[in-house]
């Protein structure tokens, strides 16, 4: 796991004042974070490996969600383990329980993922440990340029992934991957696909390398909304269904 919980809270935190526009999906982000981090914890020091072991936490994330989250999901969130096993199998269309379920799977998958050595497959569009899809590209420097890697929306695991190849369709006609950038994001941008009509957002380290791409990826949801008003759709919703 490349960035600890400890360091995702913390740059919500300091994210806030820089994106007013997204400080509340922030300020929950922060608290789903803050909960999702001793389960992560709990599981990794016990071995765990059982889903079921999700179960006690059901209820306590129910009243976090009345407490914290929007109005919309209160009373939407009940979990069962066997809904569980659904997300878990990407078997899941209410969008409510899709998101609970994800609050709990992504430090299930993340503690899986970090006992083992995850064998890295170049350009493989699925996560080469969980199958799930990216939700983030990530930039690092490279020689006089940056690598892509993407970046795991479920177990948090990174692989790597050539710049110019669409992780939704394959594309490789460079003409046809247009890449668009915003004043005020400066170290995240849209690499969009005008075949298959999807984007993904990628968090550009060598522009700002305090960045955390989970959650950078969140604060600039405006970018989203401009991808989707001009027809492309994203590959995969981050943690807040976005």
């Amino acid at each position: 796991m490349k960035w600890t919980y400890d360091t995702r809270i913390q740059r919500a935190a300091e994210l806030i004042p820089q994106f007013p526009a997204a400080a509340e999906l922030l300020v929950f982000y922060r608290e789903l974070a803050a909960f999702q981090q001793p389960i992560f914890e709990t599981l990794r020091s016990r071995g765990e490996t059982d889903v079921s072991a999700l179960a006690v936490y059901f209820d306590p994330l129910a009243e976090l969600v009345v407490r914290c989250g929007p109005q919309s999901m209160a009373g939407k969130t009940c979990l069962r383990t066997e809904l569980l096993q659904s997300a878990w199998e990407d078997d899941l269309k209410d969008p409510y329980v899709r998101f609970a379920a994800r609050v709990l799977l992504q430090p299930y998958a993340e503690s899986l993922a970090s006992r083992g050595d995850v064998q890295s497959q170049p350009e493989s569009k699925v996560c080469p440990f969980c199958s799930a899809w990216p939700v983030a590209g990530v930039l690092r420097g490279e020689g006089e340029g940056a690598k892509r890697w993407l970046l795991c929306s479920l177990c948090g695991t990174e692989w790597p992934f050539r710049r110019v190849l669409c992780p939704g369709c394959g594309e490789e006609d460079k003409d046809k991957l247009p890449i668009f950038k915003a004043a005020g994001f400066d170290s995240v941008r849209v690499d969009a696909c005008d075949t298959c009509q999807t984007y993904l957002k990628s968090v550009d380290l060598t522009v700002d390398g305090h960045a955390v791409p989970v959650v950078d990826e969140i604060a600039t949801v405006a970018l989203n909304i401009w991808a989707e008003e001009h027809g492309y759709a994203k590959l995969e919703t981050n943690l807040l269904g976005m």
